[in-house]
């Protein structure tokens, strides 16, 4: 799987709306931003069909990186059914940023399975 490169506002609200989605906040000059790529390619293979691993270029959504208090790249952002739970400043391993998906699916199942037996 392939990270996915949103392009729009309204794409980046479509991808964090249901589930988990990291979002990765970059810029193609950024040093580090360019070596936290295969990471989240990594992530995008490991994570596939479970959540979503995208990235937005900020040098063409400025006024959208300033909305959402974006000051330095790479700026990674975990985001669970549209509301961001996490913010990782600067290059982040693999590790970090996979116990923070999983962490958040794990949640997100364990409240999916309570609310079935409520139902019940």
């Amino acid at each position: 799987m392939q990270i996915k490169h949103l392009n729009s506002i309204k794409e980046l609200e479509r991808t964090i709306m249901t589930g988990v989605a990291l979002v990765d906040f970059g810029a193609p000059w950024c040093g580090p931003c360019r070596v936290q790529e295969p990471i989240m390619e990594d992530l995008s293979i490991r994570f596939k069909n479970r959540a979503v691993i995208a990235a937005m270029n900020v040098d063409n959504h400025k006024p959208m990186a300033l909305k959402l208090g974006i000051k330095s790249i790479p700026t990674l952002s975990l985001y669970k059914n549209g509301r961001e739970v996490m913010r990782f400043v600067g290059l982040q391993p693999t590790r970090t940023l996979a116990d923070a998906i999983e962490a958040n699916l794990e949640s997100a199942t364990t409240r999916r399975i309570g609310d079935v037996k409520k139902a019940s």
